[in-house]
C-alpha cells in the first residue's frame, strides 16, 4: 500500500511541476501591453517620487479621453503599483485648452505643429511642483501620448528632463483583414477570423477591446473588416449592426472601421440587371447604400475595393475603366467624408504582357481622372508579396492621384505563422527607395505621405496577421510585425532596430543579454528566408495553392499563376529578362534606376535574376558562379536558422517556459523546412546548370521526385480550404 501511494505522489509531482510551469508562463495575450511591475528598486524609486495623482478632466464625457484615463491608471498600477498617498507630482491629461493659461502659453508653439493626432509628454515646471503633462490639440493625441508615454517607463527609460513629442506622417494608417464572413481568414493561419459575427451585435467579446487598444498603442486608426476578395452580404442591414457595435467599441480608441465593396453588390443584393458604374440607377443604389452605411455608423472611413482582378468583378465588366469604378463609390461616400481605397493588384493573363507592366500601363493613363478622396492602393512590389521584390514602378508615377501602400504583415510566402521573419527591414527598403520621380529624393515614403505630390489624404495598408490564437499571431515573435507595422505607419523614418528594442523590452523584459540576442535574431531573420526560399531575385517559385513550401517546378494552369513563368530556367541559366532585350519592364522605372538595374554588373545582388536572365557561368562579386553563389546563399540561410535555435536555447532561463517551448518548437520546423526549401530548389535547378553542388553545400538527401511528389493538405490560409 505504501508503494502505491509512493507512485501516486511522485507521478503527482511530474504533473504539477509542469503545470506549475505553465501557471507562471505567459500566453502572450497581452502582446506589448504587459505593465509587468518593475523588479528594479532603483529605477521603481526613482518613477515614485515623480509619478503621482492622475488628473484629467473628465466632464466633457470624450470616449478616448476615458479610454487614456483607463489605459494610464492600469499601466501605473501594474508597472509601479500603489501609489496611494504619494506626495510625488501629479500627472495630467487632457487637451490644451483645458491646461492653465500660464502653461498653455509657455505650450503653444511645440502643439502648433502636431496637428489633430499628435502629442506632447513632457515634464515641466508648474509652481510649486514640478509635473507630467500628457496632452494634445484632441483627446486621440492625448490617447497616443498615454501609450507612448507608458512606453518609456516599460523600456525603463528617465522621466526626468523628458520631452516626448510626434505627430503621424500619414493620415490614415488601416489594417487590412482578408476575414470572411464564415469565420475563416484568407492567408493568414494564426487561427480563424476575430470577429464573432454570429454572435454580434448582441456580445461584444472582450477580445475586440484589446485588439483596439494594440493598434491604438502603435497608433493605428483604422481598420478593414473584410476580405478584399469581399462578399456582399456584409453590406445588408443585418451585417451593418455587427460593424456598428464594432464600430462603437472602437471609438474609443480612435479606430475607425472601413469595409470592401463588392463591385457587383448592386445585383447580388440589390436586384438591379448590372452594375454598370455609369448606369444612373447603379449610383442611386451606391448613394442610398452609403446613407444607409453612414446612419449605422457616423465615422464611417469608406471602402476598400478589389475590381477585375483574380476573378473579381469590376467596371471592366461593363467597358468602363477604374476611374468610372472609383469615382462612382467616391461621389457616394464624399459627402460623408469617406474616401475609397482602390487597389492596383490587376493582372490578367489574357493580356499577353508581362505581369509587371500590367498596373503601371493600366493607371498612368488615368492619372487625373480620379476624384480627390480616391487613393490608389499599391503593393510594395509589382508581383505579389515576394519575400523580396523591388519597389513597385507605380509609385510616384500618378502625381495627380493619391498613392497608398499595401504592406503584408501575414507571411503569405514566407512560412505563415510558423517561420519566424521581422518584416520591418523589408518594408524599410521599399519606404526608404528613391522612386527619383521628381528628382533625387523622390521616396516611396514621400509619395505615400502625400508630401511629394502635396496630396490632401495619405493612406498605407498593411494586411493583418491577427487570428483568434491566444497569442493573436501564432508565432509569439510574429507580433513584432505587427507592431512594426504601425510604428512605420506613424513614422516611416523610424529605424527598424529602434522598432525591434522596443517590441523587445516591452514583449519579454529589459535584460541586456536578452534584449541583444532577441533583436539579433529579428534583424537576421528576413535576409535568412529569402536565402533558404528565393535568393538572388528569384519570385514567385512557391508551391501552388497554400504557398508554403517549394515548387519551382510548378507549370500548370494560368501562366502567371505558375513559377516556371517566373524563374525561367534553362541550361544558359536562370532569371526573368526585363530589360530591352525581354519584356523591358524596366522602362517604367525612371532613368536613374534604369540605368543601375539594366545593368547586371551594377544591380544589387538581391535583385539581379528579378531584371536579368543570367548564365549559370556568370562571375558574382564574391568571385563564385551564379549556380556556386545560388547553392551557397540557400545553404547560407540554412545555417542561419540553425544557428537560432542554439541561440534561442541559451535564452531559456530569461523568459517564461511557455513561450520559449512554443518558439523553440517553431525554430525547429523552421530550420526542416529550410532544408526542404534548400534541397527540392536545388534538386530541380541542378536538372538545368548540369552542375555539381559545390563544397560547403549539403547535398539533398532524396531525389527530385520525392520533392515534387510531396504535398500538404489542410494549411491554414489556403483559399481553397475555406468553402
Amino acid at each position: 500500500m505504501r508503494s502505491v501511494i509512493l507512485i501516486r505522489l511522485v507521478a503527482l509531482t511530474v504533473l504539477l511541476y509542469p503545470l506549475s510551469e505553465y501557471i507562471q508562463a505567459e500566453d502572450g495575450y497581452r502582446l506589448w501591453l504587459r505593465y509587468e511591475p518593475i523588479t528594479d528598486a532603483n529605477i521603481r524609486a526613482s518613477y515614485l517620487k515623480v509619478l503621482g495623482d492622475i488628473e484629467c478632466d473628465l466632464s466633457e464625457r470624450s470616449p478616448q479621453l476615458t479610454s487614456a484615463v483607463e489605459e494610464l491608471r492600469m499601466g501605473l498600477d501594474g508597472l509601479i503599483g500603489d501609489r496611494a498617498g504619494s506626495e510625488a507630482p501629479s500627472i495630467w491629461l487632457g487637451i490644451q485648452q483645458n491646461i492653465t493659461n500660464k502653461t498653455r502659453s509657455n505650450l503653444e508653439n511645440e502643439l502648433r505643429d502636431l496637428g489633430n493626432e499628435g502629442y506632447l509628454v513632457k515634464e515641466i515646471q508648474e509652481d510649486p511642483e514640478r509635473k507630467i503633462i500628457i496632452t494634445g490639440n484632441t483627446n486621440k493625441g492625448v490617447l497616443y501620448g498615454v501609450f507612448v508615454f507608458l512606453r518609456h517607463l516599460q523600456m525603463h527609460r528617465p522621466i526626468e528632463g523628458m520631452n516626448l513629442s510626434s505627430s503621424p506622417k500619414i493620415s490614415n494608417r488601416l489594417l487590412n483583414h482578408w476575414d470572411n464572413l464564415t469565420q475563416t481568414v484568407e492567408r493568414t493561419m494564426a487561427g480563424s477570423s476575430i470577429w464573432n459575427w454570429f454572435d454580434l451585435p448582441y456580445y461584444i467579446e472582450p477580445h475586440y477591446t484589446d485588439y483596439a487598444r494594440a493598434c491604438a498603442s502603435i497608433g493605428i486608426n483604422g481598420t478593414v473588416l473584410t476580405n478584399v476578395n469581399a462578399n456582399a452580404t456584409v453590406l445588408q442591414p443585418q451585417f451593418l449592426e455587427k460593424v456598428a457595435a464594432l464600430a462603437d467599441t472602437f471609438r474609443s480608441y480612435g479606430i475607425r472601421v472601413y469595409l470592401t465593396a463588392r463591385f457587383s453588390a448592386p445585383i447580388e443584393i440589390g436586384g438591379l440587371r448590372t452594375a454598370d458604374p455609369l448606369d444612373p440607377q447603379v449610383q442611386a443604389w451606391w448613394n442610398e447604400k452609403a446613407n444607409e452605411i453612414y446612419s449605422y455608423i457616423p465615422d464611417f472611413g469608406g471602402f476598400l475595393v478589389k475590381a477585375n482582378s483574380e476573378g473579381q468583378p469590376g467596371p471592366q465588366n461593363y467597358g468602363r475603366n477604374h476611374a468610372d469604378g472609383a469615382n462612382m463609390l467616391a461621389r457616394a461616400l464624399e459627402p460623408h467624408g469617406g474616401i475609397v481605397m482602390w487597389r492596383a493588384f490587376v493582372y490578367d493573363f489574357e493580356v499577353k504582357e508581362d505581369r509587371h507592366k500590367q498596373a503601371y500601363t493600366e493607371f498612368t493613363q488615368l492619372d487625373g481622372q480620379f476624384l480627390p478622396n480616391v487613393l490608389l492602393q499599391i503593393k510594395n512590389g509589382a508581383i505579389d508579396f515576394m519575400p523580396r521584390e523591388p519597389f513597385h514602378p507605380l509609385f510616384g508615377a500618378t502625381p495627380h492621384t493619391p498613392q497608398a501602400l499595401e504592406l503584408q504583415i501575414t507571411q503569405e510566402y514566407m512560412g505563415g505563422d510558423v517561420h519566424l521573419a521581422y518584416l520591418a527591414p523589408m518594408w524599410k527598403e521599399t519606404l526608404n527607395a528613391d522612386t527619383f520621380v521628381s528628382g533625387t529624393g523622390s521616396t516611396v515614403g514621400r509619395v505615400i505621405d502625400g508630401s511629394l505630390f502635396a496630396y490632401k489624404h495619405s493612406a498605407i495598408a498593411g494586411v493583418s496577421n491577427v487570428g483568434n490564437e491566444r497569442n493573436w499571431t501564432g508565432h509569439p515573435m510574429a507580433a513584432a510585425n505587427w507592431y512594426a507595422f504601425g510604428r512605420l505607419a506613424w513614422d516611416h523614418e523610424i529605424r527598424s532596430e529602434s522598432i525591434a528594442e522596443e517590441w523587445t523590452r516591452m514583449t519579454f523584459n529589459n535584460d541586456p543579454e536578452f534584449v541583444e540576442s532577441v533583436k539579433d535574431l529579428l534583424l537576421s531573420s528576413h535576409p535568412a528566408v529569402v536565402d533558404y526560399s528565393m535568393p538572388l531575385g528569384l519570385h514567385h517559385i512557391m508551391a501552388a495553392g497554400h504557398h508554403y513550401g517549394p515548387g519551382p517546378w510548378h507549370d500548370q494552369g494560368r501562366p502567371d499563376w505558375t513559377s516556371t513563368y517566373y524563374h525561367q530556367a534553362d541550361e544558359v541559366g536562370i532569371g526573368f529578362d526585363r530589360t530591352q532585350s525581354g519584356s523591358n519592364a524596366l522602362e517604367q522605372y525612371s532613368h536613374e534606376v534604369v540605368k543601375k538595374w539594366g545593368d547586371p554588373q551594377q544591380i544589387e545582388e538581391e535583385y539581379l535574376l528579378w531584371f536579368h536572365h543570367i548564365s549559370w557561368e556568370f562571375t558574382m562579386p564574391s568571385g563564385n558562379s551564379l549556380w556556386d553563389e545560388l547553392c551557397l546563399r540557400y545553404q547560407r540561410g540554412v545555417n542561419e536558422v540553425a544557428k537560432w535555435e542554439k541561440q534561442w536555447e541559451r535564452l531559456r532561463t530569461k523568459v517564461d517556459h511557455q513561450r520559449h517551448a512554443r518558439i523553440t518548437a517553431l525554430l525547429k520546423r523552421q530550420h526542416q523546412d529550410a532544408i526542404f526549401w534548400k534541397d527540392a530548389c536545388l534538386s530541380y535547378f541542378q536538372t538545368f546548370s548540369k552542375r555539381p553542388i559545390p563544397n560547403g553545400v549539403e547535398k539533398p538527401a532524396r531525389n527530385l521526385e520525392y520533392y515534387m511528389n510531396f504535398k500538404l493538405h489542410h494549411v491554414p490560409g489556403d483559399p481553397a480550404e475555406q468553402w
